[in-house]
This record gives structure tokens, C-alpha cells and sequence, in this order.
């Protein structure tokens, strides 16, 4: 009888070799669409995944992120790759998922359980009468006591400097000594890129290899974004409740436990409105009323993040407080009209905090430029709105924590990719750039973008020189500071210093900071044009190509 060949084994080693070869010494480009490629070949190939609509979607969506790599090509972009590409995993060996955060979980312990799965995998092949089984059995009984060793070692290095240098040496030792060995079975094969293989198959392992079972699915498939009006039994229980019993104690286990329950949370959630009344009435004297150009860029920026740390806070305890009350059947109280309305004032109220913050980041933005933590505020309070507006449909309609979780993850991961089309680098320094007139133009911001803006630093090269000679953006050496000093003694005397010309002084350092700066640019301009060349195409991406191309064009 003939062994049936495991098509799947043979799919995981492959795909080991082929990720060595895309991503040995490579950057990140073309090489991660030809991954994604591989990877739906692998699994799209089953009639259960490609004809599932969901599968489809965050297929797409994840060859989207895999295109955005080679077009933009920003470390945004690549976050997004990565992530996209768990929740891929754990949406499709798991179909019965309905949230994003619940797909995400799932995709990271498939990945981190690969080395488990794999070996489970091998260790069921049989030829014939033959089988691993026997031969790797004794494994099992030294693994945990390693990784014991191991935990202790480094514990042990930490508390002690000389065992720490025993331990380094028998290390390299050890790590010398498998070298050898492996050079001489392998050859040419350096162990580092072998190591490399082994990660590729672990991570197709990861990707390809599902649970027998999945409780992540069957939790996850199992909850509701409803809420149901439930009668608890005295030996039920669960976390709010638990909680409520803490701060209530023994009083919502009376007969009158819901009006009670809804007299206290009109009671919190007044004060808790007029608490934030305060600061919204601040709020808007100072910031809808008042004269903002009055405020200089420190004063903003100190109101921008305290305004932001507000927020934030308050933005948690909205949703704590809020599903802490409208957690049970509350939700189902014929006289809860007042806590809903007294809720509804304070998602308001929250919002209006929300635009308070984006116009202190509209003002900050007008001072100072953009930045990438601006516009990071800009999206958060982007979040935080579609989040209040979510925690009102869930107080309206009496939906659940997974709803609010659902809606949000799935929100999240929509507009991590649609952010993820706008190359921001290129467009912050095109902005602050263009609006030089009004805000105070950090060059040595603009100089720690990435380089793919390198194109456009070179073409205002003339027009930041003066921004630089004008403003301290690099560190210069002083003439005042670097007048020579002759050593004296009793027989010699000190000559009395020339005066310093004020005016020859400010030019000579005005020169010293255009050189620095030009120097500087020169640099990163041919670090990355010998970066570029030593990539092969595996590593291409279009805003690089672009730039060698204006760079080469040039010369």
C-alpha cells in the first residue's frame, strides 16, 4: 500500500525555502506581494475558503496592504501588511469569527503555536511500518527542563557578572562548536541563512496549519451584539455583577434593585456632566471665543496634550461607566428615561471635547506644521467620535460590549488601510514647505523623514540654506569659543585677544550651519543611492525607484 503524499508538508518546506530566497539580506517590496501571492495560491486553492464572501474581503484587503508596500512603502503600510495578515489567518481557519480583535488573537496564536503544530504534523508521517514517533520521543522529556535552564541562566546572569562571563564564553563556545559542525556537513551554507529557512517554514507552518479546535471561534460565534433581558438566579453570577456587589453590596439583591441601581446612576452621571461642564465651559471661552492667535506655539502645545490626556481619560471612563450601568437589565427598566437622557448629554458633552482638542490641533498645526504625532492626534480624535457615537447607538438600541468591539475593530482596520494610501512623509514636508510663511520651518524635522522626501529636500536645497543660516537647526561651533589660548608662564606675557568682529561672526556661522546641513544631505542622498543598488528587484518599490530616478536624472 502506497503513502499517500502530504501535499501540505511539501507546500511548508517550500515555503520555507521560498521565503529565504525572497527575504534573505532583501528590504521589504516586491518580495512581500510575491509572499501574499504564494500564500493564496496555498490557501485559496479549497472550495471553503474562496467561496466564503468574508475570506474573500479580508483576502482583498490584505493584497491591498501587500500593494501599498510596493507603492508607498512606509512603515505605516507595513504595520498594516503585518496585521492585515494575521487577521487573514485567523479569519480563515476560522470562519465562524465576527470580530476583527477576536481574528487578530486568533491569527497570533496560530502563528506562535507553529513550532507545535509542525511537529505534530511530522511526527504523524508513516512510511510504510516506519515512523518518527519512536525516534523523537525522548524529545518531550528534556524541552521543559531546557527552557528551564535557560529562564535560570539568564536570571543568574543578570545577579552575577562573573557567572555572566562564564555563561558568555560557554555560549560562544557552544555556538562556535555547531558552526563548525554545520560548515562542515553543509559547506557554503552559512548557519545564519539556515536559521533563516527554519523561520520561513515555522511562519508557513503558522499560516497554513489550523487548531483541531478553536474555543476563540466557538466564544466569539457564540456571543451576542444584542442585549436579552435575563432573570439571574442567586447562584448565577458574572464580572459586572461582581463588581456592583462591591459598591452596592447587598442592596441590588433586594426587590428594588433596579431603581436603585438607576438612582445611583443618575446620580453619578449628573455629577459627572457637570464635572465635565466645567471644563467644557473653560473650553469655550478660551478656545471658540477667545483671540487663539494671542497663544504662542509652547502654550498650544502644552494644551494639546493636556487636552489630548483629557480626553482620553474621559473618553475611558464615558465607556466604563456607560457599560457598567447598561450592562443588564437596566437596558430594560420602563423608568431608565432619565439615565438615558443624562448619558446622551454626556457622550455630547464628550464630543464637544473632541472638537475642543481639534481646534487646538488645527491652531498647533497652523503655528508650528505638521508632524506625524499631529496627525496622529487628528486621527484619534477621528476614533474617538466614531467611538461615542457607537457607545450611543449601543445605549440607544441596547446593544452589547461585543457590538462596541465589532464595530470599532472592523472601523479600525478600514481606516488603517485607507490611511496607509497617502504617502504622509512626502506630503508633511510639501506642507510645511508651502506654508513657510506662517509657521516656523524646522528644517531638522524635515531632515529625519524618510527617503523617499529626499527629492524634495534637494530641489528647496537653496531656500532651507536660509532657513538654516537663520535658525539654529544644527549644532555649530562658536568663534567666541574657538579662539586659541597660549599657555603662559611667570617669564611670558599674555598677549590681549583681537576683538571679535559681531558681524564676521554671525556670517562665519551662518556658513558653518549651510555646511553642515549640506553635508548632511549629501549624505543620507548617497547612503541611499548605494543602498538602492545593492537591492536586487526583489526588494523594489516604486517611491524608491522614484527617487533614484530624479537623483539620476540629475547628474
Amino acid at each position: 500500500m502506497k503513502t499517500p503524499i502530504d501535499l501540505q508538508l511539501i507546500a511548508i518546506f517550500g515555503g520555507g525555502v521560498l521565503f529565504n530566497f525572497l527575504f534573505w539580506n532583501e528590504g521589504l517590496g516586491v518580495n512581500l506581494l510575491l509572499h501574499t501571492l504564494f500564500i493564496f495560491v496555498i490557501l485559496l486553492t479549497k472550495k471553503e475558503h474562496y467561496a466564503d464572501k468574508k475570506t474573500i474581503i479580508i483576502a482583498f484587503s490584505h493584497l491591498l496592504a501587500a500593494l501599498l508596500i510596493v507603492v508607498n512603502h512606509s512603515i505605516l503600510n507595513i504595520f498594516g501588511y503585518y496585521l492585515t495578515l494575521i487577521v487573514f489567518i485567523g479569519y480563515i481557519h476560522a470562519k465562524q469569527i465576527k470580530s476583527v480583535f477576536t481574528a487578530l488573537l486568533s491569527g497570533f496564536l496560530q502563528l506562535a503555536s507553529s513550532p507545535i503544530n509542525l511537529a505534530k504534523k511530522v511526527l504523524a508521517i508513516k512510511i510504510g511500518n516506519f515512523s518518527l514517533k519512536p525516534i523523537f520521543r525522548p524529545i518531550k522529556y528534556i524541552i521543559i527542563p531546557v527552557f528551564v535552564v535557560i529562564f535560570f541562566s539568564i536570571i543568574y546572569t543578570i545577579a552575577n557578572p562573573v557567572f555572566a562571563k562564564y555563561g558568555e564564553a560557554l555560549m560562544i563556545n557552544i555556538s562556535n562548536f555547531i558552526a563548525d559542525i554545520f560548515s562542515f556537513i553543509f559547506g557554503d551554507l552559512s548557519f545564519a541563512r539556515f536559521l533563516h529557512v527554519i523561520l520561513g517554514v515555522l511562519f508557513t507552518a503558522g499560516i497554513l496549519l489550523a487548531f483541531k479546535e478553536n474555543g476563540l471561534e466557538k466564544i466569539d460565534a457564540n456571543l451576542s451584539e444584542n442585549l436579552i433581558r435575563k432573570r439571574k438566579s442567586k447562584s448565577e453570577s458574572s464580572f459586572i455583577h461582581e463588581l456592583k456587589l462591591i459598591f452596592l453590596g447587598s442592596i441590588i439583591s433586594k426587590k428594588m434593585a433596579l431603581k436603585t441601581e438607576n438612582i445611583i446612576g443618575i446620580i453619578s452621571f449628573s455629577a459627572l456632566n457637570l464635572l465635565i461642564l466645567i471644563l467644557n465651559v473653560i473650553d469655550f471661552n478660551t478656545l471658540w471665543l477667545g483671540n487663539i492667535n494671542s497663544f504662542d506655539d509652547t502654550y498650544l502645545s502644552t494644551q494639546l496634550h493636556e487636552g489630548a490626556n483629557s480626553l482620553i481619560f474621559s473618553i475611558v471612563m464615558a465607556m466604563l461607566v456607560i457599560l457598567y450601568f447598561f450592562s443588564g437589565n437596566i437596558n430594560f427598566f420602563s423608568k431608565n428615561k432619565t439615565l438615558k437622557l443624562l448619558a446622551y448629554a454626556w457622550i455630547i458633552q464628550n464630543t464637544f471635547l473632541v472638537f475642543s482638542v481639534l481646534i487646538r490641533d488645527y491652531h498647533y498645526i497652523n503655528l508650528s506644521g505638521l508632524t506625524h504625532k499631529r496627525i496622529g492626534v487628528l486621527v484619534f480624535l477621528i476614533l474617538c467620535i466614531i467611538g461615542l457615537f457607537t457607545v450611543y447607538i449601543k445605549v440607544a438600541q441596547q446593544k452589547t460590549l461585543f457590538y462596541l468591539l465589532k464595530i470599532n475593530g472592523q472601523i479600525w482596520y478600514i481606516l488603517l488601510l485607507v490611511l496607509g494610501i497617502v504617502n504622509w512623509d512626502t506630503f508633511i514636508v510639501n506642507y510645511n514647505i508651502d506654508s513657510r510663511d506662517r509657521i516656523a520651518l524646522d528644517v531638522e524635522h524635515l531632515m529625519e523623514m524618510s527617503d523617499k522626501t529626499l527629492p524634495i529636500l534637494d530641489q528647496n536645497r537653496n531656500l532651507l540654506n536660509k532657513y538654516v543660516a537663520k535658525f539654529d537647526d544644527y549644532k555649530h561651533t562658536s568663534l567666541a569659543t574657538a579662539v586659541a589660548i597660549t599657555p603662559t608662564d611667570s617669564t611670558t606675557v599674555e598677549l590681549p585677544k583681537p576683538p571679535i568682529d559681531p558681524v564676521k561672526l554671525q556670517r562665519e556661522t551662518e556658513r558653518k550651519r549651510i555646511e553642515a546641513f549640506n553635508k548632511d544631505l549629501d549624505f543620507r542622498i548617497s547612503s541611499f543611492e548605494k543602498k538602492h543598488l545593492n537591492n536586487s528587484w526583489l526588494s523594489w518599490n516604486y517611491r524608491d525607484w522614484q527617487t533614484y530616478q530624479y537623483f539620476s536624472n540629475i547628474k
